[in-house]
């Protein structure tokens, strides 16, 4: 293994979601990063045919946690990991004798991550939900859509993805530099509501500022906007438009051959449904690759909504590496990138409990 986080040991927990997305980006940057499983397989995409991608780079360890052998098992490995993610909901991992605090002497330096969407603590932190559940909550969902439609949910990546893997990554990473200085580990509560809160801050200041509408499709970031929304062109396909500066918004009207002397003001939100009618009508009158040509090299924030087959066929994020195919299988490359620590290609996922013996002697534990 090779990058930035190479000697890390990572336990991950088994299950779906956030908890193995974060264990993915863990083991992307390097980390020997091991899933625990049951000794059917557990919780996984995979199905007879295809390997959970998501699952990829790291080793499968089979643990019956209803068993005593299981349970001795699981805390061998936490014993030498450096890091757990702990995706169970709150007490469960206590009840099963793998807790936090049954570590705090054999592993002092332990960083216990722990994944749930509403937390640790509160009033629904012993309830079940789902990603659409938690953005619910925190108002950020009510701002998605049109006025016209319930809100849309954004697919899952706002909640589990979001504030849910990325933050329990910031707070693992977090916890790792403090633990240099006191040499001690520490519990991190990463919570989807949470760190779906905090992603969603700059909007609460636009509203606290009052430059942001309480109601969906309303401002400029949410569809309101002419400058800011999608168009359909007319071969169906769909073209993003983004002028939100002068500049762009000025390169923007150039191709599509409006003078803005014609045109209500750039930022009259009374015309902004007019307007938007004007730019629709327009953009429907060429093919999306018609407007590529017209848009491309300008500054007027104009690019193809791709499909994901378009997108893997993309020669900017084929030659970045943004999108990649590793043994047949297109998907995302490692994200981000390092000067000196250059990461691996990611290891195709490992079958249920298939690396248990490699592991254990690669750890140093005896069986």
């Amino acid at each position: 293994m090779a990058g930035p986080l190479t000697g890390l040991k990572v336990v991950e927990l088994g299950g779906i979601g956030p908890g193995p997305h974060a264990a993915m980006i863990l083991a992307d940057l390097g980390a020997d990063a091991v899933r625990v499983e049951r000794p059917s397989g557990g919780l996984s995409l995979r199905n007879a045919k295809k390997a959970d991608w998501a699952q990829r780079g790291r080793r499968s360890v089979a643990a019956d946690m209803k068993t005593d052998d299981g349970v001795a098992l699981v805390r061998a490995l936490i014993n030498k990991a450096d890091v757990v993610i702990d995706g169970f909901r709150p007490g469960v991992a206590e009840r099963l004798g793998i807790g936090p605090d049954d570590f705090s002497e054999s592993n002092p330096g332990l960083v216990f991550a722990r994944m749930t969407g509403w937390g640790q603590t509160g009033p629904l932190s012993s309830s079940v939900g789902h990603d659409i559940n938690y953005i619910g909550l925190t108002g950020m969902l009510n701002a998605m859509g049109t006025t016209d439609a319930p809100p849309a949910p954004p697919l899952n990546l706002v909640g589990d993805f979001g504030g849910g893997s990325l933050y329990l990554v910031v707070g693992v990473l977090s916890a790792l530099v403090e633990r240099v200085a006191s040499g001690k580990g520490q519990v991190v509560d990463a919570a989807i509501v949470d760190g779906v809160s905090s992603l969603g801050q700059p909007i609460w200041s636009l509203l606290n500022g009052g430059v942001w509408q309480n109601h969906r499709q309303s401002n400029v970031l949410d569809g309101a906007a002419p400058f800011y929304r999608t168009y359909v062109c007319a071969d169906g396909k769909y073209v993003a438009v983004g002028a939100i500066e002068p500049q762009f918004y000025a390169a923007l009207l150039a191709g599509l051959e409006l003078k803005q002397d014609d045109l209500p003001a750039q930022m009259d939100q009374s015309r902004w449904a007019d307007l938007s009618k004007r730019f629709a009508e327009i953009f429907a009158g060429k093919s999306r690759a018609d407007w590529e040509d017209v848009f491309g090299g300008t500054d007027a924030c104009v690019t193809p909504v791709l499909d994901f087959d378009e997108a893997a066929a993309n020669a900017h994020l084929r030659e970045r590496g943004t999108i990649v195919e590793i043994d047949g299988v297109v998907q995302s490359g490692v994200a981000p990138r390092f000067s000196r620590s250059v990461t691996d290609t990611p290891k195709t996922p490992t079958e249920p409990g298939s690396c248990t013996d490699e592991v254990c002697a690669d750890w140093g534990i005896a069986r």
